[in-house]
C-alpha cells in the first residue's frame, strides 16, 4: 500500500516519538491485507494522474486494408472522434487521534486499532465506492449518491453502464443492449455470453470480445448455480455426456460489497472481458494523489492528531466491456 507520511517538526522529540513508527507500520500493514482481497484491481483500469480531471476520448474504427495489387498505392484510411467522458477528480479526507494518556500508559490495542480501522476505512470507503457505482449500473441509474455527495456514473454515451439503447456515434438509429433479464443458468450464461461476443463498434465493425469473468453478489444460491454450472465438464443440467463447454474458462469474482446494493428479491450478475476492459476503459479509475498521512500534536489538548488525504476519482467509459444478466427491466434473451 502507497502510502506517504509526514510529521510535524519535533514531534519525534515529543511524547509521541517512539509510537510514530509502530503506527505507520499498522496503517500500512493493514493496507496490505485489505488490498489483497479487493476487486477494485479486477474491475476497473487503474490508472493516475496530475491533473484536476482528465478527458477521456475514443475513436472510431478505421475501415481496413484494401487490395491495391502489386506497386499500388497506399490509401489513406480514417478513424472520427467518438464519446468523450470529463472525469474531474474528488478529494477525500478523515482523521483519528490519540490522546497523551493513551501513549503513557501504553495502551497497546488503542495504539494498534485505531491505526488499523483508520487504514480499513480508507480503503473500505474506496471499495464501497466502486461498488456503488455497479450497484447503480445493475439498477439501470446515471447517477449515485455516496456520502452526500451526487456523482455522474454514466458511461462516455450518456446511458447507464447496463441499458438496452447504447447509441452509436455515427448512426443514432443503431442500438444495443448490454442489459438483460435472464436468470443466472446455463443457458442463460451461454446467451449473454453469445450477446456479448456479438457487439458491435460505433462503425458497425466485430470487437473480439472475449469475456472471461463472471461478477456475482456474495449469494449462496447464486454462487451455487454459478460454480455448478462452470464447475462441471459434464452437462450440469442432466445426466448426459455432452461436454459443458462453459467447464474452467471463467474467473469469478464475489463482491460482497454489491450486496447493499440490489434490491431485495433480485439477483444480478453481469461478466467482463478484462483485456477489453483494461484496453478501453470500461470502467476507469484515477489516483491523483495516494493516501497522505500527516501527524502533529494537537497544542489545546495534546491529542496526537492523524489525518489522511487522499484524491481520486471514477467513471465508466466504454459499457461493452461489461454485460449483465439477472437485471431487472433488461431486455430477455430466449430461442428464436
Amino acid at each position: 500500500m502507497d502510502v506517504t507520511f509526514t510529521q510535524a517538526s519535533g514531534l519525534q522529540d515529543s511524547i509521541y516519538g517512539n509510537v510514530q513508527a509502530p503506527i505507520q507500520r499498522f496503517i500500512e500493514e493493514r493496507g496490505e491485507e485489505f488490498e489483497r482481497t479487493s476487486a477494485l484491481e479486477l474491475l476497473f483500469l487503474m490508472g493516475s494522474t496530475t491533473n484536476f480531471g482528465d478527458m477521456l476520448s475514443s475513436m472510431t474504427a478505421m475501415d481496413g486494408f484494401d487490395p491495391v495489387g502489386e506497386l499500388g498505392e497506399y490509401p489513406t484510411d480514417g478513424m472520427a472522434e467518438g464519446f468523450q467522458k470529463f472525469l474531474p477528480q474528488e478529494v477525500w479526507k478523515n482523521s483519528f487521534s490519540l490522546s497523551r494518556e493513551i501513549i503513557e500508559d501504553s495502551k497497546i490495542m488503542d495504539l494498534r486499532q485505531k491505526p488499523a480501522q483508520f487504514t480499513t476505512a480508507y480503503l473500505r470507503t474506496r471499495e464501497l465506492f466502486g461498488a456503488s457505482m455497479f450497484g447503480a449500473a445493475m439498477n439501470g441509474a446515471k447517477s449515485m449518491q455516496f456520502r452526500g455527495k451526487s456523482f455522474d456514473v454514466s458511461c462516455a454515451d450518456k446511458e447507464a453502464l447496463f441499458s438496452k439503447a447504447h447509441p452509436s456515434i455515427v448512426d443514432e438509429k443503431f442500438k444495443q443492449s448490454n442489459m438483460f433479464s435472464n436468470a443466472f443458468s446455463k443457458d442463460s450464461l451461454n446467451r449473454v455470453e453469445s450477446a456479448m461476443q456479438m457487439l458491435k463498434g460505433d462503425n458497425g465493425e466485430e470487437l473480439g470480445i472475449s469475456p472471461d469473468t463472471i461478477v456475482i453478489p456474495n449469494d449462496p444460491d447464486l454462487k451455487d448455480e454459478v460454480f455448478s454450472v462452470i464447475g462441471a465438464d459434464k452437462n450440469p443440467v442432466n445426466a448426459e455426456n455432452s461436454f459443458n463447454y462453459q467447464y474452467g474458462r471463467w474467473n469469478v469474482i464475489i463482491w460482497s460489497y454489491l450486496n447493499r446494493f440490489i434490491k431485495p428479491g433480485q439477483k444480478p450478475w453481469f461478466l467482463a472481458d478484462d483485456s477489453y476492459n483494461k484496453l478501453f476503459g470500461g470502467a476507469v479509475w484515477n489516483d491523483r494523489t495516494k493516501l497522505e498521512v500527516r501527524s502533529s500534536v494537537n497544542e489545546n489538548n495534546d491529542a496526537n492528531i492523524w489525518r489522511g488525504y487522499a484524491r481520486y476519482a471514477a467513471t465508466f467509459f466504454d459499457w461493452r466491456a461489461f454485460c449483465g444478466g439477472g437485471m431487472a427491466g433488461g431486455d430477455l434473451l430466449k430461442a428464436a
